[in-house]
């Protein structure tokens, strides 16, 4: 059984991007963005090649557990340019479901993660019913808080995550404007 996507791997479609699921097959772009000290500036650590095998399999396991996760955002050629998704997150006791991005330090400054980050937040409202979704940032990172913004999110509480202070921007599905067709 072949593990390459298809177009029945399509999680999401927007006018520039396809969102599929992640793939071991992915593990030299994933680990190419996890290892980029850039990229990584306001995570914990950098991740070693066995790290970034490991993060593919949790989000493997986040697509059986709660059918989202990351996927890799693609262009039309095949091109990843990053890591975008829906993922459940516990914060403050609460699941709660965040718009995720993270994009390939190569592809920044392409409207790339908004593009997506849109079509991700009406799926998880329009087709998986959530009310409202978030985006964790820490407070250092400017560029994720403008692109949380960008698609609607205000800052509504800090929390800590993984010992870490975050900010918590959330959108709720009765304050949005749908702008990104879900396919």
């Amino acid at each position: 059984m072949s593990t390459q996507p298809t177009p029945e791997s399509t999680v999401l479609r927007t006018a520039r991007l396809r969102l599929r699921p992640m793939l071991r097959e992915d593990l030299d772009f994933v680990h190419a963005i996890l290892a980029d000290p850039e990229a990584m500036r306001h995570y914990p650590k950098c991740l070693s090649r066995e790290e970034a095998a490991a993060w593919i399999e949790r989000h493997q396991e986040r697509y059986r557990q709660d059918g989202c996760g990351l996927w890799i955002a693609e262009r039309a050629d095949g091109t990843p340019v990053g890591m975008i998704g829906l993922m459940l997150q516990e914060i403050d006791g609460i699941r709660e479901p965040e718009v995720g991005y993270l994009v390939h330090r190569d592809h920044w400054r392409n409207g790339y993660a908004k593009e997506a980050a849109l079509a991700v937040r009406d799926m998880a409202m329009d087709l998986r019913g959530h009310g409202h979704v978030i985006s964790l940032i820490r407070p250092s990172n400017l560029p994720s808080q403008a692109v949380a913004r960008s698609i609607g999110m205000s800052q509504w509480k800090t929390t800590r995550f993984k010992g870490l202070e975050h900010l918590v921007f959330r959108i709720r599905r009765t304050d949005r404007k749908s702008s990104v067709e879900v396919r």
